[in-house]
């Protein structure tokens, strides 16, 4: 079974990881299209139409995530009665949902002309409708068709979701982009939008067909064990008020950035979050794809195990948070002024706090998937603390500074909540043990973080003084700060902790370690 385990993190962790170089050479390239052809206004148009239509999907918040919790059981059991029956109330309660979000999706219409007028965005209503019904109509066919996939992800076949997506939307910002190219048509933008969303929805369900023939997803089963699953709605409710914090950490910036500022700088720093996010992606590729294997490790049980594989998560993540940080510091203005242009710049606080935001958000999980393996969700208050927190500070710094004010409300509120709760809850109630344990790691790695810090600076300010004004310079510069980097923080890192040096092992063939 642990051998199973490896096996498929390991594939998830594969394939992510082809689409993850995939697609990041598409979105830059992709990005530059969109910009250019169609304009920074309507770029920021469409992230705030998508991020206004993240908070509809609040209505779904935990019941996938609740599923895949329940599911873990029957799957380690081979319970093919249960999971029909488990996915079958999971596609009587999206119906419900869709219908709920086409609702709210509706009434929300009623006020775009309100959140966009004419005379702010230069756009016209029957355009900004059409963008918006688009993405609305894409979001619904997940509720009402594509509810199943979430059984693949905790039986730890995430990569056919990655691979069948990710191709689908490979084609579809291809054609996007050459629409964009030769008609600079809003229109058609948006079309190509929702026929590749429908085009998708019939390729996975093809595939989870051929995955589970036994799997039989019936509504009207669904309502009548609902009953027989109480679990369900009791960790609905939980991770409902738990995920609404991320929701709000990461959906109402660009509309915040909207109502300070305006959309020309949503769309500046979103060319920013492009790149992070992109780099996020590369830590899921190799670490999200163990959450289902985290929580089945837990239904088996044994805790020196499981205290093992937490360490050695922990580890890595702070490793690779701290190098991806790090070179988004050195490397992403460069690239910024290179890629799209001087004047999409942002200012150097701006860069400061996006990497402070950003390694938070790197590290972050290695606790979240523990205590979502746990099943330790009824800290309600802690999401709400969470939120209050962040729309306060945000909305105060806003007022007052502009995008770094904004910014300061999803720092100040993952500080005090993610970095510092959180922890505290998985230890008392997880693990049992004492929360100073974990201090005690987490401050010998952030050591780990600082020292290469000091001394790469130190290098590329003696071998580059001069601006990067090329690809290859910017290259070098990459090779020269981010090698440094990695090979000091690594030698550091294995030197000092354990879960490091045990993370690595795991990739060592068995016939070397026995030699």
């Amino acid at each position: 079974m642990a051998e199973s385990r490896v096996k498929k993190t390991l594939l998830n962790a594969r394939v992510n990881l082809i689409f993850y170089f995939l697609t990041l050479l598409l979105s830059f390239f992709s990005r530059k299209i969109f910009l250019d052809c169609l304009g920074a206004d309507f770029v920021g148009l469409t992230g705030t139409l998508q991020n206004l239509l993240g908070f509809l999907n609040l209505a779904e918040l935990g019941i996938g995530s609740a599923i895949g919790y329940v599911l873990y059981k029957p799957l380690f059991d081979n319970d093919r009665d249960s999971i029909n029956e488990i996915i079958s109330v999971m596609g009587y309660l999206y119906r419900w949902i869709g219908m709920l979000i086409l609702g709210a999706g509706l009434i929300l219409a009623c006020f775009l002309p309100l959140i966009f007028p004419d005379s702010d965005t230069g756009f016209s209503l029957p355009l900004i409708y059409f963008v918006y019904f688009a993405f609305l109509t894409s979001s619904l066919i997940g509720y009402f068709i594509n509810y199943r996939q979430n059984l693949l992800g905790a039986d730890q076949r995430n990569y056919v979701v990655t691979g069948y997506f990710q191709s689908v939307n490979i084609l579809k910002t291809v054609v996007q982009m050459a629409a964009a190219y030769y008609t600079r048509s809003y229109y058609l933008w948006a079309a190509i939008e929702i026929t590749f969303g429908i085009t998708y929805s019939f390729i996975l369900n093809w595939k989870i067909n051929q995955t589970y023939p036994w799997l039989r997803a019936e509504i009207a089963l669904g309502r009548a064990v609902f009953k027989k699953y109480p679990e369900v709605m009791r960790y609905t409710r939980q991770l409902f008020i738990q995920k609404i914090s991320y929701i709000v950490q990461y959906q109402t910036v660009p509309f915040l950035i909207y109502a300070f500022v305006n959309l020309k700088i949503v769309a500046f720093y979103g060319n920013y979050t492009i790149v992070t996010d992109k780099l996020a992606n590369l830590v899921n590729t190799f670490l999200e794809s163990s959450g289902a294997s985290i929580g089945n490790l837990i239904a088996e049980g044994n805790q020196n195990k499981i205290k093992k594989l937490f360490w050695e998560l922990i580890s890595m993540r702070y490793f690779v948070g701290g190098v991806l940080s790090y070179a988004v510091y050195t490397l992403i203005n460069p690239f910024i002024c290179l890629w799209l242009g001087a004047e999409y710049l942002l200012p150097d606080i701006v860069v400061i706090l996006i990497v402070v935001n950003i390694f938070i958000s790197y590290t972050r999980g290695g606790v979240m998937q523990f205590l979502f393996g746990y099943g330790l969700f009824y800290d309600v208050w802690a999401p709400i603390a969470e939120i209050v927190i962040n729309l306060s500070v945000a909305t105060v710094g806003g007022h007052l500074y502009g995008l770094p004010g904004v910014i300061m409300g999803g720092i100040t509120s993952q500080i005090l909540i993610v970095c510092i709760w959180k922890p505290y809850f998985l230890f008392r109630k997880g693990f049992n043990q004492s929360v100073i344990v974990y201090w005690r790691g987490i401050l010998l790695r952030m050591l780990c973080i600082a020292i290469p810090i000091l001394t790469t600076n130190a290098l590329i300010r003696h071998l580059f003084p001069e601006s990067v004004t090329s690809f290859t310079a910017w290259i070098m510069l990459a090779i020269t700060a981010v090698g440094s980097y990695v090979a000091q923080e690594l030698v550091l890192t294995l030197s000092l902790t354990k879960g490091m040096r045990d993370f690595v092992s795991r990739f060592i063939p068995k016939r070397f370690k026995t030699n």
